[in-house]
């Protein structure tokens, strides 16, 4: 498997062409998987705000007020508005704010960036971005899957690491349940998130700071003779995780 960045791609703005920015700069071939960073699909989708369009309700106050309590840091309650926007759940509220977004990823901030913004003050993640994988795909001249990517921290794991928020032309993961393991074991609970492997491996070449390498290529990978499914995030029945942190409270100052 080769994995390389696109290089040489233009700051990204509102109303861009994603597909014909890349192909610009590299020749696609049949068989690719195209990895880009939610950052620039936000900014080509508008995605930008500025906090003054965000005025905080009592609950945003309340919210800013008890994050500054336990951080010793100010807190801007227009930040937490527009991260309840953004939010289907919050699932806790200290001494950070996780939330589910409206696509069913759960992560910090409902994934709102404030940095590599441009002008605008936040960057809020597409809003449907298993649908911007496929506007991307729609107009590349060959035909090859497209994920879209951010990063997030795991639970039980220190530091960030690259995940899909959205993909298209290729399951979320593939199902080895049923095929055998070298001792001729069968495989009963094995299902593999290839997208969030493609990810993971994409942001090992995109970095995390200043180096404008937001679209990522991996060439010499195949899915193999696998059954695919397209379920990447749990269930809230059968989230235990979640369900757990729901009853939990944090207790510090």
């Amino acid at each position: 498997m080769n994995v390389f960045p696109v290089p040489g791609l233009p700051e990204v703005e509102p109303g861009d062409d994603l597909a014909a920015l890349v192909e610009a700069q590299v020749d696609l071939e049949p068989g690719d998987v195209v990895v880009v960073a939610s950052t620039v699909v936000s900014k080509a989708e508008g995605r930008t705000a500025d906090l003054s369009s965000f005025p905080p309700s009592p609950r945003a106050e309340e919210i800013a007020s008890r994050l500054a309590d336990v951080s010793g840091e100010e807190k801007d309650p227009r930040f937490a508005q527009a991260v309840l926007e953004e939010s289907t759940e919050l699932i806790m509220e200290a001494p950070f704010l996780l939330t589910a977004t409206r696509f069913g990823h759960v992560g910090v901030n409902a994934g709102i960036d404030r940095s590599n913004t441009g002008d605008a003050d936040i960057l809020l993640l597409p809003e449907r971005p298993s649908e911007s994988a496929e506007r991307i795909r729609d107009r590349l001249s060959v035909d090859v899957p497209v994920v879209v990517t951010d990063t997030s921290g795991r639970p039980f794991r220190h530091g960030q690491r690259g995940v899909a928020i959205g993909w298209a032309g290729m399951p979320a993961s593939r199902d080895w349940r049923g095929e055998a393991d070298r001792d001729g074991h069968e495989l009963e609970v094995t299902v593999e998130s290839v997208v969030d492997e493609l990810a993971a491996a994409a942001n090992l070449v995109t970095g995390e700071g200043d180096d404008g390498l937001p679209v990522v290529v991996v060439r010499d990978w195949t899915f193999g003779n696998h059954e695919g499914s397209d379920e990447l995030y749990r269930s809230v029945d059968g989230d235990f995780v979640r369900q757990a942190l729901r009853g939990w409270e944090f207790e510090g100052h």
